[in-house]
Order: C-alpha cells, then structure tokens, then sequence
C-alpha cells in the first residue's frame, strides 16, 4: 500500500509542480506546497484509501497549502513588528518615587480635586474592590447616597479632564491623607466584613502591606509621617487579635477572647511603633487609635484594662477628630469607669441610628442596668442593620440569653 501510494505521488509529482507554477509563479513555493501535500498523502491515505482521481487530490491538497503559506507570509511583518513591540527597549516612563503598582494608583486616583469623601470611597470602589454597600457601610450612609457620591466623582473627573499622571513628590503630602484614608478602611472591612460569613484576611493583609511600604518609601525620602506609622501600628494591634475574633462562626468579644491566642509577634511590632510615635510626639488619629489598641493588647486579662487610659485617649481624639462614632466608643470605655448608667446618656444623644453598634451598645449597657425588654428591642434593632454573619451569631445569641 505504502509503495502504491509514493509511486502514484511520484507520477503526479512533476505535473502538480507545473500546475501550481502556472498559478503562483513561483518554483520554490510550489515544490515547498506539492512537498507538503505529498506528506500528507502519505499520512492520510493509508487509512482514507487513494482517492478515485489521485492527481487532483494532490493538486488541491498543494494548492491550499500553498495559499496557506502566502496568508502566512502576509502576516509576517505584523508579527514581526509585534515582537518588536514586546522587546522594546525603550526606556519606561519614570514612575516617579512611587515603586509598587496598586500604591501608585491609590496616589494617583486620590486627586485633590475631589472632595475627600469623594475621592475615598471612588478609589475604595475601583481600586479596593469593595462594593457600593460596603462602602456606604463604612461611611455610614444609605447605598443610594453612596452611589451617587461615585458617580459624581468620575463625572467631575471627565468634565474637568482631571488628570491622571503618575504622582511625583509634591502630590505624595497632598495625597497622603486620602491614601490612609482608604487603607484603613480597606484593612476594616477586612478585618470585619460588613457582609457575609466572616472574615476577609486577603483584604487586611493587602492594607498592611501597602501601609508598611508607604511607611518604608516615605522613610527612605526622608518624609517620615507619625500618622503612616500610627495607621501601619493600629493594623498590626488589630490584626493580632484575628484568630482569637471568631469562634464556630461567632463572633467573640474583647473581653471574652482567648488572650493566648493573639498574635505576639505583631503586638511587639505594634507596641514598638507607637512608642516611635510617642517619641516624636505629635499626635493625628490615626496614631492615638494605634495607642488605644496597645493599652487593650498590653493587658493580660481584661479585668486588668487601664479604662481611664482609654478614655483619656479618646478625650484627646475628639479634639482632633470630632465624631459620633469616637464619641460612641469613648462611652463604651466611660461604661467601665463611671457605669452603665452614665455610659447609655452619652451614648442616647447620638445620632447613630442608622448604625448598627450603636444599637448593640444601648443593648449591652440596658442589659447591664436590667432594662430586659429595652436590650431585647435594641438587639432587634441592630440585628435589622448587621451584614455580617459571625456578628449576627453573636448578637442572636447574646439576645436569646436574656431573662424573660
């Protein structure tokens, strides 16, 4: 079969050349397309059968190999050019003293143009990954609100042809502010999300790496920053109490973790920063939240918390940054130097409703004050807000374990 099959290709051979020179008019390619064709015969007709006109087959077979070569060849100079393209050896366009990619674009996007707020929750949405109601969660503000302030900020960014180039020096003060902004709340939706099951470590593990090469780019130019240092200590203090945050998908408490199962490591870390903070001593928000977790984490058990130390912090960082929310967390700490009762009347003039920790605070301090029926209904409240479910186990359990 096999000699049957090269003789006929062998007959045929000398006029399918003449042929596909007639047509192409080229030798070399039609002895390459006839070469091509006679392997193929050699392959496929052995299991096909000789074809009943051997002759055109080839002739065909040649042909077509012979179009698919000059297709090719007319796209050899693209291919070419693109090879060219992938090793270009241009030089790159400084990327200015910001080195890593996504910390770059946090620097880029924080355009001072836009209103804070803006800005923040803009690059939380197209750089963060964290979605419209996350965001709204973080900024305390209905969804539609939140949606609204995005798509403003990309509208000002198309109408006032904003800029996005690569940030130099001069933007990184202007900008910093922003960043931080953004990588911590970044980190605290990782730490807690404010949907789902539990837990995001991809997400806090994300923010402390950018934190701590922020910390480390600004202090090799020499523009050391106590807040970056304060926001990168705050994360570590908070970070190491991750394991010890939820049980059997319920959320646990500070006061009733596992001390041994936090994280040394990042508490010495931590601790060490504060202190470099202390040192140069001049205090932001970032850097006395940093504190408060270090007083909560340098305590054994929590019956052993320097509670008046808390409070002093939080005194000094409602004269820095006046906010409901501080004012919420001052009352919580005031509860275990002063008492309940005290704790719910600063706690009931805020404006938190929308808010569901505000709600689990009335229910923990009602509870406390044996005002059953008034916990029971604030737990009802912030379980209608809670996103998270490893909270809501925690919240169902806590309300389910009041006396009738």
């Amino acid at each position: 079969m096999s000699a049957q099959i090269s003789g006929i290709v062998r007959a045929e051979h000398g006029r399918v050349v003449a042929q596909l020179i007639r047509r192409l008019g080229d030798i070399d390619l039609a002895e390459d397309a006839v070469a091509e064709a006679w392997v193929a015969a050699l392959e496929r007709w052995p299991a096909d059968g000789i074809p009943p006109n051997p002759g055109a087959w080839l002739t065909t077979t040649a042909g077509n190999k012979a179009i698919d070569r000059i297709r090719r060849e007319g796209k050899r100079d693209a291919k070419q050019r693109e090879a060219l393209m992938i090793s270009d050896d241009t030089p790159h366009e400084p990327t200015g003293p910001v080195t890593d990619d996504r910390l770059r674009l946090l620097f880029t996007c924080c355009h001072p143009a836009l209103a804070v707020e803006n800005r923040v929750a803009m690059t939380l949405r197209l750089l963060g990954g964290l979605t419209v109601p996350e965001i709204a969660h973080a900024f305390l503000v209905p969804e539609t609100t939140m949606a609204q302030r995005i798509t403003r900020a990309k509208q000002k960014i198309k109408a006032a042809n904003i800029p996005y180039r690569v940030p130099g020096e001069a933007d990184l003060v202007e900008r910093l502010t922003g960043v931080l902004a953004v990588l911590y709340l970044i980190f605290n939706e990782g730490y807690l999300a404010s949907s789902g099951e539990g837990l995001r470590p991809d997400l806090s593990a994300e923010a402390i790496r950018l934190t701590r090469q922020l910390a480390d780019m600004l202090r090799a130019m020499r523009r050391e920053s106590p807040e970056v240092v304060g926001l990168l200590a705050l994360m570590l203090l908070t970070e190491a109490r991750r394991d010890a945050r939820v049980e059997d998908g319920t959320l646990v408490t500070l006061d009733q973790q596992d001390r041994s199962r936090w994280d040394a490591a990042l508490i010495d870390e931590g601790h060490e920063l504060v202190r470099q903070c202390l040192a140069v001593n001049r205090p932001g928000p970032y850097q006395l939240q940093a504190a408060i977790g270090a007083v909560h984490t340098d305590a054994l058990d929590a019956s052993m918390t320097d509670w008046t130390q808390i409070v002093q912090l939080y005194d000094r960082l409602l004269r820095l940054q006046p906010s409901p929310v501080v004012e919420l967390n001052r009352a919580v700490a005031v509860a275990e130097l002063d008492g309940p009762e005290v704790a719910l009347a600063l706690v009931d003039r805020l404006d938190l409703g929308g808010y569901h920790a505000f709600h689990v605070t009335r229910a923990e301090l009602l509870r406390r004050l044996g005002r059953h029926d008034d916990a029971r209904a604030a737990y009802d409240a912030a379980l209608e807000l809670v996103g998270n479910e490893a909270e809501r186990a925690h919240l169902v359990r806590r309300r389910e374990s009041l006396p009738d």
